[in-house]
């Protein structure tokens, strides 16, 4: 694992960027797993900067997303197809017929998870898979359990899940109280995995994760055991790691 500490999240969004574009420019057909949330958003900024600069080319990149909400349509402006139209896909030059998301807006969810575990194993493992990770550890929403859950699956959504959601939604009663979401095993087949994390909130979950022992009730810690892991944050988020004595690069 290779861990990178910055001075805020803007150096942070840069750095993050910087390793996802090295990846499109070395294979320009490559997969990209992408995350939604409020962290990504300035990773996100930076490739569209990049492409709109002539630098980077979407035209033959094929995407994978982590998650959905279950009763949420994509033209939903919380869901996160929205979310990745309107923060990335509407200003690359990406053909959106490529762009994968599972299906919210579903009469049977367990069909549309079997669905989208099929298009992943047709698709083959993600060049780069990006992360966030929640308050409680969990990565997409694989949230705390007393097993991994491999294959795509419904999840029902932890209340501090909820609850760190709800500033996206008019109130917390909006938050759905479902998902759909990757499991941990199209994770961690990616051939690389992209962590990004930012804030003092992030602190103990990040120390949990990468510096205690690996605990499906900290989901994000399954990733110790995975070969190439990029952990990109701020000096808030990367305190606890510090404290503990982890090595970091500047």
């Amino acid at each position: 694992m290779r861990i990178y500490c910055t001075e805020n999240y803007e150096a942070m969004s840069r750095k993050a960027a910087a390793v996802m574009a090295a990846q499109i420019i070395a294979k320009p057909d490559c997969i990209l797993g992408l995350a939604t949330g409020s962290t990504p958003v300035g990773l996100y900024q930076n490739l569209i900067a990049a492409n709109k600069a002539g630098d980077l080319d979407f035209s033959r990149v094929t995407t994978v997303n982590l998650d959905e909400y279950a009763g949420l349509d994509g033209t939903h402006d919380q869901s996160y197809r929205y979310f990745m139209n309107t923060n990335l896909f509407d200003h690359v030059n990406i053909d959106k017929s490529r762009t994968n998301v599972p299906g919210g807006k579903t009469a049977d969810p367990e069909a549309e998870c079997a669905r989208y575990e099929a298009l992943l194993q047709k698709l083959g493992p993600a060049d780069i898979q990006l992360l966030g990770m929640g308050r409680n550890g969990h990565i997409g929403f694989n949230e705390p359990a007393d097993t991994f859950t491999v294959p795509t699956h419904v999840v029902e959504l932890t209340q501090s899940t909820i609850e760190a959601n709800a500033r996206f939604f008019a109130s917390a009663d909006e938050v759905p109280r479902k998902a759909l979401t990757m499991g941990v095993g199209a994770i961690m087949r990616a051939r690389k995995v992209l962590v990004v994390v930012s804030g003092a909130d992030k602190a103990q979950a990040v120390k949990d994760a990468f510096a205690g022992p690996i605990d499906p009730h900290v989901p994000a810690s399954i990733l110790q055991v995975h070969p190439d892991v990029v952990l990109v944050g701020d000096k808030a988020a990367l305190a606890g790691l510090i404290e503990a004595g982890v090595p970091v690069c500047g």
